[in-house]
């Protein structure tokens, strides 16, 4: 095969990647690098499998997500609202609202806390401030997909993470074990912080936007056509891309982290100057620098996901016009909606928890709340009525409730052992 073929190949492919590939980048924001980076600080190991474990389970949920967008033409919340009981539609913005508005605040003090380690003399907050009006105008002054194809990039950064392990003399029998063979400790720190990695990659502010974004890309490029199986598979592709190099990232973060930190004794990391230590080994003093592109990058192409996301929701629920590809005059209700979940995300920086806290705290709370969301997105997938044709197919449904009951699972281990202190 000639070198310009493979390249028209890998060209063709690249531009089939559209709301996948995004939505898995932003799922290594900086509330995902916190939490993996503390897992491996504390535990080493021993969470690594979760990375094998998480991938199909978030990458059989996206399908079924964007599925819905495409079949439906709606979002999640337009398609509960059409077809479901107003009580369930309340339900579902009763367990996603609190925990975005703590994901946007958690991410705007995390990329806040990396502006000061890199200017020690200006304080966090005039970067969090910083941080969000910018935010605010790109995002309504900029279709997001422009933002997205240069942002996105940035994200290349995180894949220093896969450099790292090589630089030291690994153990590789025992990083085997650790990926196949599963390994949990009974104690509620453990269980919080499995809870908190199941909870930052499987979340459900995910599952709004990839449907709704599904729904945005057929518009986007004029594709009104009934929906077929050529489509279905080009999604699939996009998801499981975006997915894997999430899940790939995920994996060598923690890897990363439970061999230099934990090796180091770092087994407590309460700072963004203690994660970006990590990347030490590699660059040296500009560690920091780059632990500062990666945090900025997916902060800044994970608040709009996330204040996208609670945005379609709330706008699907009412009938509003929405869409980031509209202007504000077009959709002012929209851009309302985003411009107060930022300002509010901000506000939580001032209720005196630590960045890095805020980060994994967000994490385990959408751990908590996403078994109600995969319940309902499960029983939209399977319901002939709303996907005719399309509704899950038995490895579908096996990975979705697989997802269910392990999340299920976790979230009541801790709210057990946080009861029994």
């Amino acid at each position: 095969m000639s070198i310009n073929r493979k390249s028209n190949i890998l060209t063709r492919f690249w531009k089939r990647l559209g709301p996948g590939l995004i939505t898995g980048a932003s799922d290594d924001d900086p509330s995902g690098i916190a939490t993996y980076s503390q897992a491996g600080a504390a535990y080493g190991l021993s969470t690594l499998w979760t990375a094998l474990i998480a991938f199909p389970l978030m990458a059989s949920i996206q399908k079924m997500c964007a599925k819905i967008g495409l079949v439906t033409s709606n979002g999640l919340a337009g398609t509960l609202k059409k077809h479901y009981p107003k009580p369930v539609l309340y339900l579902m913005l009763l367990f996603s609202f609190p925990a975005i508005i703590m994901n946007i605040g958690a991410d705007i003090a995390g990329m806040g806390a990396v502006g000061n380690m890199l200017f020690p003399k200006i304080d966090a907050t005039f970067f969090s401030v910083l941080f969000t009006i910018l935010l605010l105008i790109l995002i309504i002054y900029l279709p997001y997909q422009k933002i997205a194809s240069i942002l996105k990039y940035l994200c290349i950064v995180l894949l220093v993470y896969l450099v790292v392990p090589f630089l030291h003399k690994q153990d590789w029998s025992n990083i085997l074990k650790s990926t196949f063979i599963p390994n949990i400790k009974f104690n509620k720190e453990f269980i919080g912080i499995l809870v908190g990695i199941l909870g930052t990659t499987i979340s459900p502010y995910l599952f709004f936007w990839q449907a709704s974004m599904e729904v945005e890309e057929m518009k986007h490029k004029k594709k009104h056509l009934v929906v077929n199986k050529k489509i279905i598979h080009e999604m699939k592709q996009d998801v499981d891309f975006g997915m894997s190099f999430s899940g790939l990232v995920m994996f060598f973060i923690i890897l990363t982290t439970g061999t230099v930190l934990f090796n180091s004794g770092v087994h407590q990391i309460d700072t963004v100057e203690q994660a970006a230590l990590a990347l030490k080994p590699l660059a040296g003093n500009l560690a920091y620098l780059l632990f500062a592109i990666g945090i900025i990058g997916t902060g800044l192409l994970a608040i709009p996901v996330l204040s996208g996301s609670l945005s379609y929701v709330i706008t699907e629920s009412f009938g509003w016009e929405q869409g980031l590809d509209k202007k504000f005059h077009e959709a002012k209700a929209f851009y309302i909606i985003i411009a107060l979940s930022l300002i509010l995300g901000l506000s939580l920086n001032y209720i005196g928890i630590s960045p890095i806290k805020s980060l994994i705290y967000s994490a385990i709370l959408y751990g908590l709340t996403a078994p109600v969301l995969i319940a309902i997105i499960l029983h939209i997938s399977n319901n002939k009525k709303i996907m005719g044709k399309f509704t899950n197919s038995k490895m579908a449904n096996i990975l979705g409730f697989a997802a269910l009951i392990i999340m299920t699972a976790a979230a009541i281990v801790l709210l057990y052992l946080q009861i029994q202190g």
